[in-house]
């Protein structure tokens, strides 16, 4: 029997913003995608749980209740999720689920064993949105095993996949050269660049009296923090009292003891460099707004929301001359190599001033306009509706032109799993 699933068509793969709040870890920026996923998505779908080989679906009511509960997070977390499950356990098993959505668009339990066999058995239709190939490209940087997990990972959306999407162009085609080089055929894919979630409202200003530069993300090796920590060396040498201060934000991740050991030590970076391991969006809005610019000297990235970040606040950008920043950015930052610590010096030199070239600069970023979430969605949407996956009143949604909204509509078929 046919049915149209339009109030719940999605399953939504939570588990990664669980794990997160479980563990009291500030959210990524792979977990920002999560998030706007579910506030998004979330009133059209039932939240999915994976745990190694235990797959839970709630029911609708107990999916809004999941959802709320990872937007208020606090210390009562724990406590509320597992009464949550509790309840979910007697609920009576979940049907009609062939035919409908499931959404994973953190990476996370996509390397788990049996999870095409899963889906497969449920008759769902898998979307997964996918960030990055670094173990696979760089496994350098990479904790260890990383890389294994990763392949498991993508050749399993892979082998399952009615389409994913790509955040950048550049990852969808590492995407396809990986699915070459297994002989894998690649399924439909759409580029659909991530949108920025920092608070419209008003932001906490930096309070400090020295001018500044500031970078952010998880200290780990392949975001480069060791050139930065090199060039404030050569500032303070070059400039002494007139050195700025160099500001950054983000948790201590893996593979950069030298870094960390630098950050602790004693040297004369002691005074001038600044990290800060918890951050709210409003303090951060206000580093970005009084940074002289944001600095990225990362050797890969999957895609660069600090950047994104920064430019939307008319601040200008220095990065590492990456493809992917390219893509997103254009020539609005200033582009160097990420081993050249005399040109990282001189820029950041030029920057202190108010010069010319840096004026430019400021006046580049201002007019620059980047992507939103809703330019996202406004991609996702029809291209779901256009793979026949999902029946959606894409105009009522506001995203489309009506005439988009009825190319490639499908009922989902709902029968007993």
């Amino acid at each position: 029997m046919l049915a149209r699933s339009v109030d719940r068509p999605f399953l939504f793969d939570a588990s990664r913003l669980v794990w997160r709040v479980w563990t009291g870890r500030l959210p990524t920026g792979i977990d920002r995608v999560c998030l706007a996923y579910m506030d998004h998505f979330g009133s059209r779908s039932r939240a999915v749980l994976l745990r190694k080989g235990l797959r839970v679906v709630l029911s609708p009511a107990r999916s809004d209740a999941l959802y709320a509960l990872l937007r208020r997070g606090g210390p009562t977390f724990r406590r509320e999720l597992v009464r949550l499950l509790a309840g979910a356990a007697l609920d009576r098993p979940q049907r009609g689920l062939a035919g409908l959505i499931y959404l994973n668009v953190g990476h996370t339990g996509l390397d788990a064993a049996g999870l095409p066999q899963w889906l497969a058995r449920k008759r769902l239709r898998p979307v997964f949105l996918i960030h990055d190939l670094i173990p696979l490209t760089h496994p350098q940087f990479c904790r260890e095993g990383e890389a294994d997990r990763h392949r498991q990972r993508m050749a399993q959306a892979l082998a399952s996949a009615h389409g994913v999407i790509g955040n950048t162009q550049a990852t969808l085609d590492e995407l396809a050269t990986f699915a070459n080089a297994l002989g894998m055929p690649v399924p439909p894919g759409l580029v659909a660049w991530l949108g920025t979630d920092l608070p419209v409202t008003q932001p906490r200003p930096a309070a400090r009296t020295r001018p500044y530069f500031l970078m952010t993300g998880t200290i780990e090796a392949r975001k480069n923090h060791a050139l930065l920590l090199d060039v404030w060396q050569a500032l303070l040498a070059r400039l002494g009292d007139a050195a700025p201060d160099l500001v950054l934000v983000g948790q201590r991740g893996w593979r950069a003891d030298a870094v960390f050991e630098r950050l602790d030590g004693q040297g004369p970076l002691r005074d001038r460099v600044h990290e800060l391991g918890r951050c709210d969006d409003a303090t951060l809005l206000g580093l970005i707004e009084g940074a002289r610019a944001v600095l990225m000297p990362s050797f890969t990235e999957g895609f660069g929301i600090p950047v994104i970040e920064a430019l939307q606040q008319g601040v200008p950008v220095v990065a590492s001359d990456l493809a992917v920043y390219r893509e997103i950015a254009g020539d609005v930052p200033i582009f160097l190599d990420p081993h050249d610590v005399a040109g990282w010096t001189a820029a950041l030199e030029m920057l202190l001033t108010d010069g010319p070239e840096t004026m430019q600069r400021r006046a580049g970023a201002t007019a620059w306009r980047g992507p939103t979430w809703n330019d996202h969605f406004a991609r996702v949407e029809p291209w779901l509706a256009e793979l026949g996956l999902v029946e959606l009143g894409l105009a009522e949604l506001g995203l489309v032109e009506p005439g988009l909204a009825e190319l490639g509509l499908a009922q989902s078929v709902a029968t007993p799993d």
